[in-house]
Formats: structure tokens, C-alpha cells, sequence
């Protein structure tokens, strides 16, 4: 269940969601396989801690994450996964590894990835590993003025 506060945020602030019930799915590949849409489509929260400062970095389900670009684009010098541990109380009532990318609401920056820029909308975690919500990428450019930047690795082609 998505948390209301999630809900009455996105209300407050007049961003039109579309609930996703789905099986339970604990990670972004397996959320995509459960609601039928590609992975690119599905976008999946990463924290990181840079300097002394978290982040939340938005990037497609079917990418991973290069923090040396990450580290690049916030022009730090320390970069790395931030641990459960470090994060887990910032999100209090939602599903440890349902992440929502939410910076305003949880007062966290966001870093998105530029891949997801062209996207027309995309599908969230929000707070729960059985129901994600849908938000179109302009409303969620709107709301959160995300830093953009090329963050994932690059893929090899065979």
C-alpha cells in the first residue's frame, strides 16, 4: 500500500498519479516483469551518499548505476551506495528497498538520469513492494527540478 503521506503529497501538490497493484516484486526488474512494461520504463531509486550528503538518483530499472559519473555530475570527491543504515530513517513509512524518489517530500536532492528526461511517464516505487504509482516525467520534473545527467553505464555491444 502506497503510504498516504505520498498520496496527499502528490495531491497538495496537484500531480496526477495512477496507482499499479501488482504481486510482490522486490526489486525494479521484477516490478517491471509484474506490471508487463519494459524496464525502461520503470524507474528505480538509488541512495547515495556524496561528501556528507544523501541523494536519491533516479535511473531506469534496466540500467545500473556508475558512480564515477555520479561523482562527476555533483563534483565530489567521495561518492559511494549509501547503507540501509544511513537511510532507512528518512523513509519511516515505507518498505525498506521501496525507495520513493521523492526529495522534496523526504528533503533529500534528486539526481535524475538524463535517459529518462525523453520518457513520457514512468513507473515509481512508492514506499511499497506491492503497489507502484505512475507519474508523468514532466509533473515529476516539475515537482522535484531534479538535477539531470548521464549516470548509468554505458552498454557494450556484442
Amino acid at each position: 500500500m502506497i503510504p498516504e503521506s505520498i498520496q496527499h503529497f502528490l495531491q497538495q501538490q496537484h500531480v496526477p498519479f495512477l496507482r499499479h497493484g501488482h504481486p510482490r516484486a522486490v526489486t525494479a526488474q521484477e516490478l517491471a516483469q509484474s506490471v508487463h512494461v519494459t524496464g525502461y520504463r520503470v524507474a528505480k531509486s538509488v541512495i547515495i551518499q556524496a561528501e556528507q550528503h544523501l541523494w536519491i538518483c533516479l535511473l531506469p530499472a534496466s540500467e545500473t548505476l556508475d558512480l564515477n559519473k555520479v561523482r562527476e555530475a555533483l563534483g565530489a570527491q567521495e561518492v559511494r551506495l549509501a547503507t540501509e543504515a544511513e537511510f532507512s530513517n528518512r523513509f519511516p513509512e515505507c518498505e525498506l528497498g521501496a525507495e520513493p524518489p521523492f526529495g522534496t517530500l523526504y528533503g533529500l536532492p534528486v539526481l535524475l538520469d538524463e535517459g529518462l528526461r525523453g520518457a513520457e511517464d514512468m513507473l515509481l516505487r512508492a514506499g511499497s513492494h506491492e503497489e507502484a504509482l505512475s507519474v508523468s516525467v514532466e509533473d515529476f520534473l516539475a515537482l522535484e527540478s531534479p538535477q539531470i545527467a548521464s549516470i548509468t553505464h554505458e552498454r557494450t555491444r556484442h
